[in-house]
């Protein structure tokens, strides 16, 4: 198969994250739940991951690094840690589900008023609406995965100049809370230096750690209120969640064989040169794919290709065809793997116009190479014949 789905995950991983999940698996014990050699040796794993993610993420305090299963975990305890009844919220129409469906039902629950600022007929964030909508809103949070930061979309690869947001934000009197789903590991984040006071990341994408790993980096200064309540192995006769960090966001067992593997994830991206290195690799790859498929007459692209920066996504249709019949056709005749449809992201599909037809998202990674990418143009010239 050529893996070509790796917005939804990185499938392929390197040898070291699965050596490192397998001997976690048999060593390690619950950490922070009694003094045993397994006990031990789990805490040690998870706290040297905490402190990569944090040089990784530019978050000055590691402790300050809480784990949860995913992003969209994480995004949940950023937005129902800070928001409060009545506040109000900015947001763009470049966000996924996991920032969208947590906001309205805070807008139904606790009269939270929402805001999305629009983008262009390329799906790039309008930052004079987002501006004015700020300016005049006076929000508590402004939040996303475009907002405040997608690095990318997760439908048009478009990356954000997030300190040009968090600037925004903070001189509105609003906090920024990050969605770094399919930025972090292949673009770079300094939260200090670009003023982000929340980033929320998964660990099965370009971090190319297990999934069920995720997690958020807070800034120093930031109450997040805890959203989970539960078992903390510390502090057991409180009678509400320990305040202190990282334990007043981590509310029950962590998974300390993913963590393992994540963390030798992060120890691949570092081997290979760094972020940086990652991201020219997989853009190259997204680049050579762009300019075989601009010259197929059918195909219709989104997204603002004439960024300097962008992720390694590309997605397209091919005339009118629905986008799931496509994919299902590289699936089939070519063995390709794509992702279809709405990629939870409904409000930016209204805003492209693809509601009913989809998109046929083509994402790159670490992994592929120029003959799979080359097959994949192949593909679609005979597909548009």
């Amino acid at each position: 198969m050529i893996y070509l789905d790796n917005a939804a995950t990185t499938m392929h991983k390197p040898q070291t994250v699965i050596d490192a999940v397998t001997q976690a698996m048999c060593s390690l014990g619950n950490a922070g739940r009694g003094a045993t050699s397994g006990a031990l040796d789990a805490a040690r794993t998870i706290h040297g991951c905490r402190a990569k993610l944090a040089r990784l993420l530019g978050c000055p305090r590691a402790d300050h690094v809480c784990f949860t299963p995913n992003s969209t975990a994480a995004l949940n305890t950023a937005i129902n840690g800070v928001v409060c009844p009545g506040d109000r919220v900015v947001t763009t129409v470049l966000e996924h589900n996991s920032v969208l469906r947590p906001l309205n039902r805070l807008a139904v629950e606790r009269g939270v008023t929402v805001e999305h600022a629009g983008c262009d007929a390329s799906g790039a964030l309008d930052y004079d609406e987002l501006e004015r909508i700020a300016k005049e809103c006076r929000p508590k949070v402004i939040v996303g995965g475009a907002s405040a930061y997608p690095h990318a979309s997760n439908v048009t690869g478009n990356e954000v100049d997030i300190a040009r947001v968090a600037a925004m934000a903070h001189a509105a009197g609003a906090l920024v809370i990050v969605d770094a789903s399919q930025s972090a590991g292949t673009a770079h984040i300094d939260m200090q230096a670009m003023g982000l006071d929340v980033v929320c990341f998964t660990g099965h994408k370009g971090l190319m750690g297990p999934q069920g790993t995720g997690g958020l980096a807070v800034a120093e200064g930031i109450d997040v209120w805890p959203w989970a309540m539960g078992g903390t192995g510390v502090h057991s006769f409180d009678a509400l969640q320990p305040l202190e960090w990282p334990t007043r966001l981590e509310a029950g067992t962590l998974n300390g064989h993913g963590i393992a593997g994540l963390s030798a994830g992060l120890d691949f991206i570092e081997a290979q040169g760094g972020v940086e290195a990652i991201a020219a690799h997989e853009r190259a790859l997204a680049d050579r794919f762009l300019a075989g498929v601009r010259e197929i007459p059918e195909i219709k692209l989104y997204g603002a290709f004439d960024q300097p920066v962008r992720s390694a996504i590309v997605s397209l249709n091919v005339g009118d065809i629905d986008s799931a019949e496509i994919s299902d056709a590289l699936m089939q005749g070519w063995g390709i793997a794509t992702r279809p449809g709405a990629h939870c992201a409904p409000l930016m599909h209204r805003a492209l116009g693809t509601e009913r037809q989809g998109v046929v998202r083509f994402s790159f990674g670490y992994f592929n190479t120029d003959k799979e990418v080359d097959t994949a143009i192949d593909a679609l010239r005979d597909l548009a014949c």
